[in-house]
């Protein structure tokens, strides 16, 4: 049942937390996790032998739900699926205002469980209580301290929303795209079996919600088409909404229905689906993350024609075919643009087509910044891709400093800024992966969108301008 902004916000943005049952034996995790909520944490387990060590850790622990002092935002349940409908039936009576179920066992297992997540249904829409899960981690929300993991960020938040029906693609989702991108998340949910609340539940409710500027969605089935396709063709010409869809194949439809209970349906179902409603179709965990924040930092795309520049004639060939089978066109420059080029491009070993591979003549970071004005002027295309080659280029660029004694990727950064195109890094290694890291990350903190091989530049690229075409066209 659809539930309206004010309820869920109550649910998103809890000041009351209670967790119930977590125990030693998974090293009191869900407390662990959730001992960064901004507000106040309790405890809710019967066991005696639990309770000691719920207390070391500084919170309150009740043998009953009722007995927490309310109101009670946000529960998060993980006890014997037998005991849920229990636990249930107090948070109805308590009036908290949302529950995830962390438990499994139910509509994914077997006749049982099926007939427990009728009843827990039941419940909680009898009663009009949000109810995320069963099977699912439930909510993330770092400004308020909401956790799925130890290894979530607190605090900061971004302009992101996820939406996974995996916990360990929702907890990696937020983890990978602040590693390698530094966008940080307004808000997740981690929601499982879909037993009340389902996926156009949230992209509703994420799309109302200010701080969020891009939706993203790992997805292995959903219990009403209809009205996933009506919420998409209603939010996605608003918000860039992302889709990965889970169980491609019959083998991963399978493993679906037995992950989460998802019934299997075709892929050309979902593609139809996620074309008519202007949505984005991902297929893995790099291509959300990388789309995701293509659209972010690379603002409106004009067209599809790159201006690349490379280390190394081979690569210029490899990068051409690269960005060439997404669709996207690496076109000869201007003849203004040769122009320029030719007054200062004259070392051995270099070429100047497009791609420009530059051999020695990004030595010099004064001869990088002039090479990339002039392409930033080029009539003839519309973006800028550059590779950042570590075992030609290294660390060393920020002891390279040009006349205005910035290095190389202050440089980059600030061309970045003030480019009139779109512009984004590549940076490649063969066995210096570790420094390219370090040089990503010295770029991400710089502002610069990097990406770790041509190919997921080329596909975020592609994705994202796919997005802005759409919406353009209406």
């Amino acid at each position: 049942m659809p539930f309206d902004a004010k309820t869920l916000d109550r649910v998103f943005n809890p000041k009351t937390v209670v967790v119930v049952g977590d125990k030693k034996a998974t090293q009191y995790s869900w407390l662990r996790n959730m001992k960064t909520v901004q507000g106040r944490l309790f405890s809710v387990q019967v066991d005696e032998n639990e309770i000691p060590g719920i207390e070391e850790l500084g919170v309150t622990n009740y043998t009953s739900l009722l007995d927490v002092p309310g109101p009670v935002d946000y529960v998060l349940i993980a006890v014997p699926r037998k005991v849920v409908p229990i636990v249930l039936s107090d948070c109805v009576k308590a009036k908290v205002g949302g529950v995830a179920i962390f438990t499994s066992g139910f509509a994914e297992t077997d006749d049982e469980g099926k007939a427990l997540q009728q009843l827990i249904a039941k419940m909680a829409n009898d009663a009009q209580m949000p109810l995320i899960g069963p099977n699912c981690m439930g909510l993330f929300n770092p400004k308020a301290g909401v956790r799925h993991s130890v290894d979530q960020y607190h605090g900061e938040s971004g302009p992101v929303a996820f939406i996974g029906q995996s916990g360990t693609h929702t907890i990696f989702f937020s983890t990978t795209l602040e590693a390698v991108h530094g966008i940080k998340l307004a808000k997740s949910v981690s929601f499982g079996n879909a037993a009340v609340m389902d996926v156009p539940d949230f992209i509703e409710y994420f799309a109302q919600d200010p701080e969020v500027k891009v939706i993203g969605a790992y997805i292995e089935g959903t219990k009403n088409g209809r009205r996933l396709f009506e919420t998409l063709r209603k939010v996605a010409p608003l918000k860039p909404v992302l889709i990965w869809k889970g169980g491609q194949t019959d083998a991963g439809a399978r493993a679906a229905n037995s992950h989460t209970g998802s019934l299997a349906s075709s892929q050309a179902v979902w593609d139809c689906l996620i074309r008519q409603t202007g949505a984005i179709r991902v297929d893995s965990l790099d291509e959300i993350v990388d789309t995701t924040a293509a659209i972010l930092k690379l603002g409106e795309l004009r067209g599809p024609r790159g201006a690349l520049v490379c280390m190394t004639g081979g690569e210029s060939v490899v990068i051409t075919d690269t960005f060439s089978k997404q669709g996207l066109q690496v076109p000869l420059l201007s003849d203004k643009s040769y122009g320029e080029l030719s007054s200062f491009f004259n070392v051995i070993g270099g070429s100047y087509k497009n791609p420009l591979d530059v051999s020695w003549n990004f030595q010099s970071t004064d001869m990088a910044n002039r090479l990339l004005g002039i392409l930033d002027e080029d009539a003839n295309t519309d973006f800028l891709g550059l590779e950042i080659f570590v075992g030609s280029m290294g660390r060393r660029r920020e002891r390279d400093k040009d006349s205005q004694g910035r290095s190389f990727f202050d440089a980059v950064a600030d061309f970045a800024r003030g480019s009139k195109k779109p512009f984004f890094a590549m940076v490649t290694a063969t066995s210096a992966e570790k420094e390219a890291v370090e040089i990503r990350q010295v770029l991400r903190e710089k502002g610069v969108l990097a990406f770790p091989s041509f190919q997921r530049g080329a596909i975020a690229y592609r994705k994202a301008l796919d997005y802005w075409t759409d919406k353009a066209a209406g």
